[in-house]
């Protein structure tokens, strides 16, 4: 009904009823249209109430107008906007943003399951942080099946535990591409100097899943495997170009400027929305021990990351607290005869455990943006010649999205299997 033409016809003793009907409940001292303190406090010789605005229609109860009326101070909500992007994570609810409160919630989130308390002692509730409709689902391993020998660069990418692919076209996060490169990232050609293997020697176990890359400079093979090297030099590749600012300087033992036999995977990736870092694992074996000690020869691993973060050198990420890079010379060498691990992890290798070493496994972990695209390469190179090789192994690729901040760091792995 019109209130205008409803109220057209009343005479003037329903008009005043009217308005003594507005004014009650400003005289007991409470307001039932939102009004001003100051309303509230005037009493019943104060001025009187305002009555509602005419427009409006009776509600079912017989009353003047809706509780969320804006002309009686309600607080009226218009339908929330499905294309609008409330908490900025680039996701709205029509992309599939379950919590468009909450930044951290979105497709382009990673699945975190928390089985620690929190700084209250209690572990947070559950949550769907990438919206697929199941909570605390992360991701299985996904390097069942590979072959030694694939030279497919995304098979070396699921070796390490990088599973999720991602596109240009979508805000996803995971591998945007990858490929098997030279030092100064240039194609490399297939070859045995890369191995997907199921563990190295009879005491060296994956770390996660079922494979782990191998790189070396010279076969990445056991002993009995096909293309296996007999020796302790084996060149796959020749000499090479290393990235600007490598072979790092190390202070106390300055390398060669030459590089041979370079080989490395590179991946780009875009880091999940509530990523805060990653960190993989890694190990590393040398024929230099214990002859070539802090001699130009030392060859080198590098993890080189494009933006460089805070802390690296000209953007690698792991080198130890005094600043030497992965080699012979790094302050966590120390499986060998003799060393404090012993030489246990380089039976069967075909590294000797009388005369070569290698260090324990080892975990790096760098900080990221969430949302931010990233390169990765993971390098190695013999420096100064092309004898006694050396190989690395990685495992273990993670992003941490458990919040807080994460500072770039190398140390040994507390729990390795």
């Amino acid at each position: 009904m019109d209130r205008r033409r409803s109220l057209s016809g009343l005479g003037a003793a329903a008009l005043a009823a009217l308005a003594g009907l507005a004014a009650l409940p400003v005289a007991i001292g409470c307001s039932a249209v939102g009004g001003s303190p100051a309303q509230e406090q005037e009493g019943a010789g104060g001025p009187r109430a305002e009555p509602p605005a005419a427009g409006g229609e009776e509600d079912g109860a017989g009353g003047l107008g809706a509780p969320d009326d804006p002309a009686l101070g309600g607080t009226a909500e218009p339908p929330p906007d499905p294309n609008a992007d409330k908490d900025g994570d680039g996701f709205t609810p029509a992309r599939g943003d379950c919590n468009d409160a909450d930044a951290n919630v979105n497709p382009g989130a990673i699945e975190v399951e928390v089985t620690e308390p929190d700084a209250s002692g209690e572990v947070p509730a559950p949550a769907d942080e990438d919206c697929d409709g199941a909570i605390d689902n992360v991701a299985p391993p996904c390097d069942e099946g590979l072959a030694l020998a694939d030279f497919d660069p995304m098979s070396g990418a699921r070796a390490i535990d990088l599973c999720a692919a991602a596109s240009r076209d979508d805000a996803r996060w995971g591998v945007l591409s990858a490929r098997y490169v030279r030092g100064d990232g240039s194609p490399a050609r297939p070859s045995a100097a890369v191995g997907l293997q199921e563990g190295f020697g009879p005491n060296v176990h994956v770390q996660r899943g079922a494979r782990l890359l191998a790189l070396s400079t010279g076969r990445a093979r056991l002993p009995g495997q096909p293309s296996a090297c007999s020796s302790d030099s084996c060149s796959s590749y020749g000499p090479g170009a290393a990235p600007p600012g490598f072979p790092q300087d190390n202070p106390d033992c300055p390398p060669s400027d030459f590089i041979h036999d370079d080989i490395g995977l590179e991946v780009v990736l875009r880091a999940p929305k509530n990523a805060t870092g990653y960190e993989f694992l890694f190990k590393f074996y040398t024929f230099e021990y214990p002859e070539w000690v802090c001699e130009d020869f030392n060859d080198q691993f590098v993890a080189l990351a494009t933006p460089a973060p805070p802390g690296s050198y000209n953007g690698n990420l792991s080198f130890d607290d005094a600043g030497r890079p992965v080699s012979v010379n790094i302050a966590f060498f120390d499986v060998c005869d003799g060393c404090p691990r012993g030489s246990g992890e380089l039976a069967g290798t075909g590294f000797s455990p009388l005369t070569d070493g290698a260090t324990r496994w080892l975990k790096t972990q760098a900080p990221v943006r969430g949302g931010e695209e990233i390169t990765l390469r993971f390098i190695l190179f013999d420096t100064g010649d092309d004898r006694f090789d050396s190989t690395a192994l990685i495992d273990g690729f993670r992003w941490i999205a458990s919040g807080g901040t994460v500072s770039l760091d190398t140390a040994p792995v507390v729990d390795a299997r």
